[in-house]
């Protein structure tokens, strides 16, 4: 779990699931779906039990706005204060809830799941998908979440072009972090060259990172453009690539400035 502090209330220690993001179901559920997350993944870190009406008074000192003040609320797509951008979706707010709503409950009903109306239902959705797990003890009731989250794609049948979105996002959220470890590498260390002749070991030592995880970084640079890697003449597999296998890395400095934003880690006394 992840702490969230910023998010205001009575607690002050809020916990999100790591896997939240990264798995994608923020793209499939109603919106409440991330507060409710929040809600369980508090409960399940701090250890406090109760039903999720407690919870909701214990942690948050009762109705929240984020989860649509209580548990039987409508489940909606977007914040109902939020400014709507009719360049992204020129139908409007309602339309384009009622499209939402439809393909949702269309996929939920093709896989053989109940279409949830309030996030009470979708809390049972949860324990239903393994997103969350409710035992009764002598306590009250605990909840809990899994190391890692199910996939969307494990539970739903996902139409591709969502499907392709959720394993890309996967991808980029993944190699993001490893990608700017080499980057810092290549512009701080380096300066930039246009090729280096090196290794996965070497470049491993010099980033601080394990071979898998350079590995990784250079199957996205070349993926994405940004690089090629040879091994003699021929191009090669990046992902193929063992340790101590010597490859010229040759960069597109002009296309990685081009596409790719670079972000910097900001020092102690920032």
């Amino acid at each position: 779990m992840t702490e969230n502090p910023s998010v205001p209330g009575p607690c002050e220690d809020l916990a999100l699931h790591n896997d939240w993001f990264v798995s994608g179901w923020e793209h499939v559920l109603p919106r409440q779906g991330f507060a409710l997350t929040m809600l369980i993944g508090t409960a399940s870190q701090s250890g406090l039990t109760g039903s999720l009406d407690d919870l909701l008074q214990e942690i948050f000192g009762g109705p929240w706005d984020m989860i649509g003040g209580d548990l039987d609320g409508a489940l909606t797509f977007s914040w109902p204060d939020e400014e709507w951008d009719y360049e992204d979706a020129p139908e409007g707010r309602e339309a384009s809830e009622a499209q939402r709503g439809e393909k949702f409950g269309a996929m939920l009903t093709a896989a053989g799941f109940p279409v949830p109306k309030t996030v009470r239902d979708l809390s049972e959705l949860y324990v239903t998908w393994g997103l969350a797990g409710r035992e009764e003890t002598p306590e009250g009731i605990r909840w809990t979440m899994p190391v890692v989250l199910p996939l969307p794609g494990d539970l739903l049948t996902l139409d591709p072009e969502l499907a392709e979105r959720l394993d890309k996002n996967r991808w980029t959220m993944r190699t993001g972090p490893l990608v700017n470890e080499l980057v810092n590498h290549l512009v701080d260390d380096l300066g930039e060259p246009q090729e280096i002749l090196t290794s996965l070991d070497r470049l491993a030592t010099a980033t601080g990172q394990d071979t898998d995880n350079v590995r990784l970084a250079l199957a996205e640079f070349a993926r994405s453009g940004d690089a090629q890697v040879y091994r003699g003449r021929e191009s090669a597999d990046a992902e193929r690539l063992e340790a101590h296998q010597r490859f010229r890395l040759v960069m597109d400095w002009e296309h990685f400035h081009t596409t790719r934003i670079r972000l910097g880690v900001a020092g102690d006394d920032a």
